[in-house]
């Protein structure tokens, strides 16, 4: 039997994102999110519409997606509570936010800036996703219970890197599961992975499969046909 509740938020278990986005001044902006999900090399983000980050993917357009892993929850901590914004909303005076000028120094997390980005990785972070804004739209504008303005942003993922030690031994391009532990976000608290439970049956077959665009020559041609003609009828 279940009960009907009206839990204060939906975070059944999310992964924690540390954004990176350019400041005005040149200077890099860091924030931990809980709101994000991927589709192929799409991917979806909820900012806080008075964010910093939100600010500058507004007039900047980009932004790098560092995955933080289990062994950063303190950092990640140090980071929680503090924004980029001098003038603080009321909602996150309330929940104990302070403007930091420099929130690596004031976190612990390290910069490292690729020679052709403007924007700072975080170091200890062993994914980095790099991306660009394509649609930004207000989010749950309509439902009363949403107390703060909010953005469901849709980013493309433009390069990936990450560390060699967390890739299969027999593969450059796949992340080992078993060596990579995600933190995540449950509720407020902050979660590791345990280990594999099973294997999902949806990895019996290839991965590349999802990735049609990796063929090359006729395959990839004849692929890209099929999938364009059977995707007519769904819209795309």
């Amino acid at each position: 039997m279940k009960i009907n509740i009206e839990p204060s938020i939906m975070y059944f278990g999310t992964p924690v994102v540390l954004i990176s986005t350019l400041n005005k001044d040149g200077t890099t902006n860091i924030a931990p999110i809980s709101s994000a999900w991927w589709l192929g090399w799409s991917c979806m983000i909820g900012l806080d519409a008075t964010s910093k980050s939100t600010e500058n993917l507004k007039r900047n357009g980009q932004c790098i997606l560092n995955l933080a892993s289990g062994d950063l929850a303190d950092k990640v901590n140090n980071l929680a509570l503090l924004t980029g914004s001098k003038e603080i909303p009321v909602h996150k005076k309330l929940l104990g936010y302070k403007h930091s000028k420099n929130k690596f120094i004031d976190s612990g997390f390290t910069p490292k800036r690729e020679a052709s980005e403007s924007i700072n990785r975080i170091d200890e972070c062993k994914i980095q996703l790099s991306a660009i804004v394509e649609n930004m739209n207000e989010f749950a504008k309509n439902d009363t219970r949403m107390a703060i303005p909010a953005y469901a942003i849709e980013l493309q993922i433009t390069q990936v890197n990450v560390s060699p030690d967390i890739l299969l031994s027999d593969n450059e391009n796949r992340i080992d599961p078993n060596k990579w532990n995600p933190l995540i976000m449950n509720f407020r608290k902050l979660y590791s992975l345990s280990s594999e439970l099973n294997e999902s049956r949806l990895a019996i077959k290839s991965e590349d499969l999802y990735a049609p665009w990796k063929r090359k020559g006729a395959v990839r041609f004849l692929t890209n046909k099929i999938l364009k003609f059977s995707n007519k009828k769904y819209g795309h």
